[in-house]
């Protein structure tokens, strides 16, 4: 397997109609350990977007006190954004999973990049986005980089000097 890579992304004013668009997110990978990102996305989804957000993981019943469905197929409407968080070798298994699901964009998160997911998604007419945050590209769509310290409070092109 080739580590060179060779797929485009959707540009910057691409991804913002991507998340203008969605109504409906699932985190695939959802974790109930605080540490985990895919916990961190999901409370900034839940807070902070109007997104109906669903989770997905075969071994957990539930999270936040909402029930974790243990498949794609199994959610209760077709998810418009299904957000991955699982391992390298997992990514085309879902892939193949979000286009059979009907979803619109197969999104995965910061770290994560596989060609042949972005492929059989893309082949599908899916929307691909992959090694980028959910969280933080709707936060700096929407003004909210604030949260989780991004925000420095100063705005300028200047490089800052610290003391």
């Amino acid at each position: 397997m080739s580590t060179e890579r060779t797929w485009v992304g959707p540009s910057a004013p691409e991804r913002l109609g991507i998340l203008r668009n969605t109504r409906s997110v699932v985190i695939v990978g959802m974790s109930n350990k605080p540490s985990r990102a895919s916990y961190f996305v999901a409370t900034y989804l839940r807070s902070s977007s109007p997104y109906r957000v669903y989770f997905v993981n075969p071994v957990l019943d539930e999270v936040f006190g909402e029930k974790v469905y243990p498949s794609l197929a199994d959610l209760p409407e077709t998810p418009d954004l299904v957000d991955v968080f699982r391992k390298d070798a997992d990514l085309p298994g879902v892939a193949q999973e979000a286009v059979d699901a009907g979803a619109k964009t197969l999104w995965l998160q910061l770290g994560s990049w596989n060609e042949e997911a972005a492929r059989i998604a893309e082949d599908a007419g899916l929307n691909v986005v992959m090694d980028r945050c959910v969280k933080i590209e709707h936060a700096r769509f929407h003004g909210g980089l604030h949260l989780a310290g991004f925000n420095t409070g100063v705005v300028s092109a200047k490089r800052q000097v610290l003391a």
